[in-house]
């Protein structure tokens, strides 16, 4: 019988940030999604549960999900990790010139992927898909039948689009043409705690997910630009 994925999933910081852990269940490595806000909290609990954390994969560069600075404040993330484990951050290649300014990581720090590529942790592949629109290089992670969407989807809604970086036309295409286009038993787990459960499906999804129900770019933005999501 196969193991299962190594999959844990923490709420951490002010923000209602979703962090999470996967691994491979063999040689006991694993990566974390988006490290920030407690450093001390992740590694612990990795390590309590026999893993060791080789991965930063982060879905955005905004700093509740790399750390950085923060409207004048500075968040812890990316940067204390790779000071105590050591961890690549895995990050969107679009997202390289936000990275160096916003958390001082090194070049030899950072793994700069793009859409298609796959990382791998111990035995296990990590698909990573390039979801633009919250961000120019938002990127969420397929890992066996779940993806973690980061900002790009969230449960019953998705991530702003009035930000710098951000295209509501991008959103669109990344919401319907990329993760539409999943299984609908693809497993959703999201970047933020901001509804009644912690995790859903695609196809539930595209079933009540009024974002993920218009059926062309016009009708969306009619909705996008006023509400300002």
């Amino acid at each position: 019988m196969k193991e299962p994925i190594y999959f844990k999933q923490l709420e951490l910081g002010p923000m209602q940030n979703y962090v999470y852990l996967l691994g491979d269940p063999h040689t006991h490595e694993a990566a974390v999604v988006d490290a920030a806000w407690d450093i001390d909290t992740i590694v612990s609990t990795a390590e309590a549960d026999g893993y060791r954390i080789t991965h930063d994969l982060v879905t955005h560069f905004h700093p509740d999900h790399l750390g950085g600075s923060f409207m004048g404040n500075n968040v812890i993330g990316a940067a204390e990790l790779v000071a105590r484990v050591p961890a690549k951050v895995v990050i969107h290649k679009a997202e390289l010139p936000f990275v160096h300014r916003l958390t001082g990581l090194s070049d030899s720090d950072v793994q700069a992927v793009e859409g298609g590529d796959e990382v791998t942790i111990g035995q296990l592949k990590v698909k990573l898909l390039h979801t633009p629109g919250h961000t120019p290089g938002s990127q969420c992670f397929l890992v066996g039948n779940a993806v973690v969407s980061g900002d790009t989807l969230f449960i019953g809604s998705c991530g702003r689009v009035d930000l710098p970086g951000s295209n509501p036309e991008d959103m669109y295409r990344s919401l319907h043409d990329i993760l539409g286009a999943l299984p609908d038993q693809t497993k959703l787990f999201p970047g933020h705690n901001y509804a009644a459960d912690t995790s859903s499906t695609i196809g539930e999804e595209k079933r009540t997910n009024p974002m993920m129900r218009f059926r062309n770019l016009k009708d969306f933005l009619s909705v996008m630009s006023p509400l300002r999501f």
